[in-house]
């Protein structure tokens, strides 16, 4: 018998003199049973052996029927067109059919799939709408995809036709509706995608016919399509700059977003003039008569006379209005001294205090430079550009991806709010499989849905015209009384961590302070305690003034990197003494350009500069020599630094020296900066899988804990 859901049901037993017998032993009166006859029925009734699930071995290894079987799927599907007609030769088989047996005929075309996009109630999302037909017949969709999900063969038609499921079409089908799913506030309901989500649309709409498609997403889609296709924005001429083949790319992009009102991250290389392209695109819009309100840009406050400087040179007339104050400072209100202006530009720390001013006032966009200062959500820079809501925003970073996959989300939830608007969907759909190694797959589908919003060039791909650099590790051994006081230290320093690691996460204010002691401790015990002063010679500085003694000699400049400004004037005086013209840089300089025109013009041999400070916004292509003295676990920040050099501009090689204490913690430090910097080049620059932000076995590793249960 069968019924509407397609399942077949098949009762089996023997008959014995003509007459049907039930399954029954022996037992409360029942006849005796001929077991060995009726195995030898079974084995003679081919048909049935054929049926699956019919049939069981017993202990001897014989075959015995099954009382009841259930067909499904392509079992029952076939049955009435494979399995009956050879029941009904069998001469040892006897056949009984309760009531109807449906004719179930396979569909071979296949299937027709329509996609449409309609306009939401919500202005920032697109419905979503998916139908399938076979052979004229429509399928209803969630049957369907209930059936896909559940991997099952084949499905049944109204009609009583069935086609099989395993068509590739529908495989992809059925992924990239669980994906538009997980993008989807479940309480919404229905299936929607934001205007961020051009790439997949593509995918989707590749698989079949676009049935409707709305005015908003159809431009949506033009400008976030293929880099290359179509009509491209022409290089306004009132750009006071020539931009290289790869800059004016990058304006073409930036202007694509513009016109469909859509952000994204520009990520391209440190020294590959991010800047001027972006400054670009807004004299574009400024000359198209499009900032109708101003353009707001958003930097480090090292940075804000960096983006004045530039907007001078590049661009002398549009009309700029700097905010360095605070309106509590300033005295005027925020709308006085933004009166008139096309582009407006503010510090990250200004902006935070005046948060509300800036809400209250429209923005054409929001320009974030060195936007890995708003990489954490959390923070309250984070939240107060989320708030903002302006139009159209572009990050601008060459480090997106510093730590984990939360850094690329939080600059997605700022550029591309659409995307993933949720951070625990991206976290269980994306960054814990990915980053736990169980879905590197998923890593090219997330490459995927970012290309069209990040815009990532490398120096290697596009400046073809710079000199090389050579980067080089040299172990410089601590001096024996400098070794001994480390060990003691270091010993200690062990216990109080590993009494910490069973919470690592509620301890980390204090591993990272012990961290940190043992990394000065490294450089110069004096760094931690001042009795220690000149009782052990820093080897690092030794060889730092032997070596720019010898540079200045043949006429080369250098700069000179390290996160503590402590030991910098450590190094600053021991230069001094040895008779070497030294420029210095740290947070607490006041005159920022005056001390690197200094440099620029001045003949000083090197210039001091704390990590902090300068890993951003400087061009110092006058120096052709670089020595980091302590590695830092975020290999980005040395990129940065590094790149104060080696970017546009530079004619000579620049050679790189990285200092790291025999012995001591730095040695695990740069172990543990190649996983980083596996983790930046293998998302961002299309690599495998990444590996993670710091963890308690990264600890342990770090203070050579690995063997610590």
């Amino acid at each position: 018998s069968s019924d509407i859901s397609g399942e077949l049901r098949l009762g089996l037993g023997f008959a014995y003199n003509g007459r049907q017998r039930p399954f029954a032993t022996t037992r409360f009166g029942a006849p005796a049973r001929d077991v060995d006859a009726e195995a030898r029925a079974v084995l003679a009734a081919t048909s049935v052996l054929a049926i699956p699930g019919a049939t069981r071995d017993n202990s001897r290894g014989e075959p015995f029927l099954v009382p009841h079987v259930t067909l499904t799927g392509i079992d029952a599907a076939g049955f009435t067109a494979d399995r009956l007609p050879a029941l009904e030769a069998d001469e040892h088989v006897t056949l009984e059919i309760d009531g109807e047996l449906p004719v179930l005929e396979e569909v071979t075309s296949a299937p027709l799939i329509r996609i449409g996009a309609d306009d939401s109630a919500d202005a920032d999302w697109f419905d979503l709408h998916v139908t399938v037909e076979v052979e004229g017949e429509e399928v209803p969709f969630e049957p369907l995809f209930s059936a896909l999900a559940l991997d099952e063969e084949i499905l049944l038609l109204d009609s009583g036709s069935w086609f099989r499921l395993d068509r590739p079409e529908l495989i992809r089908l059925r992924d990239l509706i669980e994906e538009a799913r997980e993008l989807t506030d479940p309480q919404t309901g229905g299936w929607r995608l934001s205007a961020h989500h051009a790439d997949f649309w593509e995918e989707l709409a590749a698989l079949g016919v676009i049935e409707r498609q709305s005015a908003r997403w159809a431009a949506a889609v033009e400008a976030l399509g293929s880099r290359g296709e179509g009509p491209m924005a022409q290089v306004p001429e009132s750009l006071s700059a020539q931009l290289r083949p790869y800059q004016v790319e990058g304006f073409q992009w930036l202007a694509r977003l513009w016109d469909a009102r859509i952000g994204g991250i520009l990520a391209d290389d440190m020294g590959l003039g991010k800047t001027v392209q972006t400054i670009a695109a807004i004299c574009r819009a400024h000359d198209l008569g499009e900032l109708t309100e101003p353009m707001l840009v958003v930097a480090p406050t090292s940075v804000v006379a960096t983006w004045v400087g530039e907007l001078a040179t590049f661009a002398p007339h549009l009309p700029v209005a700097t905010v360095g104050e605070t309106t509590r400072r300033r005295g005027a209100p925020l709308s006085d001294v933004t009166a008139g202006a096309s582009v407006v530009i503010t510090s990250y720390a200004v902006f935070r205090l005046d948060a509300e001013e800036f809400h209250d006032l429209p923005w054409a966009g929001v320009i974030l430079d060195e936007a890995q200062f708003v990489k954490n959500r959390q923070a309250k820079t984070h939240v107060a550009v989320r708030k903002l809501g302006a139009p159209f925003t572009i990050a601008v970073t060459g480090t997106p991806l510093e730590n984990s996959l939360m850094d690329l989300w939080s600059l997605l939830s700022l550029t591309a709010p659409g995307l993933y608007p949720r951070p625990d969907t991206f976290t269980r759909t994306y960054r814990k499989p990915i980053e736990s190694g169980e879905r590197p797959d998923l890593l090219d589908r997330l490459r995927r849905r970012i290309r069209p919003l990040m815009l990532r060039r490398t120096k290697e791909q596009v400046a073809l015209d710079l000199p090389p650099k050579q980067i080089q590790v040299l172990p410089v051994p601590p001096h024996p009384v400098h070794a001994r006081i480390y060990e003691q230290h270091l010993a200690r320093e062990r216990q109080r961590v590993l009494g910490l690691l069973g919470d690592p996460e509620g301890n980390r204010i204090a591993i990272l302070a012990s961290l940190t002691r043992l990394r000065q401790l490294a450089l110069d015990p004096a760094l931690v305690d001042e009795d220690y002063a000149g009782r052990a010679t820093a080897a690092k500085i030794a060889f730092l003034v032997d070596q720019l003694r010898e540079l200045a000699a043949e006429g080369h400049r250098a700069l000179v990197f390290s996160q503590f400004t402590g030991f910098l004037r450590i190094v600053r005086r021991a230069l001094e003494e040895a008779g070497l013209r030294t420029c210095y840089l740290d947070g607490s300089t006041t005159d920022r350009q005056g001390v690197i025109r200094g440099f620029r013009d001045g003949e000083a041999t090197a210039f001091l500069i704390s990590l902090k400070a300068g890993g951003f916004g400087l061009t110092l292509t006058e120096a052709d020599y670089v020595f980091v003295l302590d590695p830092w676990w975020n290999p980005a920040a040395e990129t940065q630094a590094i790149d104060r050099t080696h970017r546009i501009g530079q004619m000579r090689p620049v050679t790189v020296y990285r200092l790291v204490s025999s012995g001591t913690i730095e040695e695990k430090v740069v172990a543990l900066q190649e996983r980083k910097r596996d983790l930046f080049q293998r998302v961002v620059d299309e690599g495998g899988a990444p590996s993670g932000a710091m963890t308690g076995e990264d600890v342990k590793a770090l203070l050579g804990l690995d063997d610590v249960q």
